[in-house]
């Protein structure tokens, strides 16, 4: 492959990961509540409950 080829090659994979590392440097974590965890939970057992009864 020409020296060309390599360049784009290494800025493609450069940007790719320079993304990421700037998209979790600028993730915020949710901070929940004692209660929105249950609500949480209970919805999750609920769609658990219906994806077996649709199967």
């Amino acid at each position: 492959m020409p020296w060309y080829a390599w360049l784009i090659l290494v800025v493609a994979i450069g940007s790719i990961v320079g993304g990421l590392m700037m998209l979790r440097d600028t993730a915020n974590k949710v901070e929940l509540t004692e209660e929105q965890r249950q609500r949480v939970a209970e919805r999750n057992a609920e769609a658990d409950i219906k994806d077996a009864q649709d199967r």
